[in-house]
C-alpha cells in the first residue's frame, strides 16, 4: 500500500517503471481526445468541482486513462471526498501513476499522471482515509469507467 511518504519519494527520486509506453503527438491526441479531454489530459487543466460525469458514479469496474486505456483505479477504493472530484485512496497499481512536484498557484502540490502516456490525472493529497491517508483527486474527463473489468487484474 503506498503512503505519502511513498508519494513524495516518488515525486523527488523518480518514478516506477511504467509497464508500456505511449507516446502521440499533439495532432494525434486531438484527433482522439474531446475539446475538454485534451485540455484536461494534455494541458493540465482541471473540471470545475461537482461537473465531472464521474463524480457521483459509484458502479464496479476499472477507472482507466481515457488518452491510452491504461487501469487506474478500481471502483473498490473510490469513496466521496466532498471535494466535487472523483477521489481514490490507492492507484490500482504502483506503477500506474506518475507523480511530479507542482509548484503552480502559488502552493506546493503533487500532480499526479498517467505512467503510460503522461497524461495529467490531477493530484494526489495526504488527507484520505485510513489506512493509506491518501486522496487521489481525479478529473472525470482524464478516465472512463471500465463496467465489463470486474475483478480483472
Amino acid at each position: 500500500m503506498l503512503t505519502w511518504k511513498n508519494v513524495m519519494a516518488f515525486a523527488v527520486n523518480g518514478n516506477p517503471e511504467p509497464e508500456s509506453r505511449v507516446d502521440k503527438t499533439d495532432a494525434e491526441w486531438k484527433e482522439i481526445l474531446t475539446t475538454e479531454q485534451y485540455r484536461i489530459t494534455r494541458r493540465k487543466g482541471t473540471e470545475a468541482p461537482g461537473t465531472g460525469a464521474l463524480c457521483s458514479v459509484y458502479d464496479a469496474g476499472k477507472y482507466n486513462c481515457v488518452c491510452c486505456g491504461t487501469p487506474l483505479f478500481d471502483s473498490t477504493i473510490k469513496f466521496s471526498s466532498g471535494t466535487g472530484w472523483p477521489s481514490f485512496t490507492q492507484p490500482i497499481k504502483e506503477n500506474a501513476i506518475k507523480y511530479e512536484k507542482d509548484v503552480s498557484f502559488g502552493m506546493v502540490r503533487v500532480e499526479v499522471m498517467c505512467n503510460t502516456c503522461d497524461a495529467h490525472l490531477g493530484h494526489v493529497f495526504p488527507d484520505g482515509p485510513e489506512p493509506s491517508g491518501l486522496r487521489y483527486c481525479i478529473n472525470s474527463a482524464s478516465m472512463v469507467l471500465d463496467k465489463e473489468a470486474i475483478n480483472e487484474n
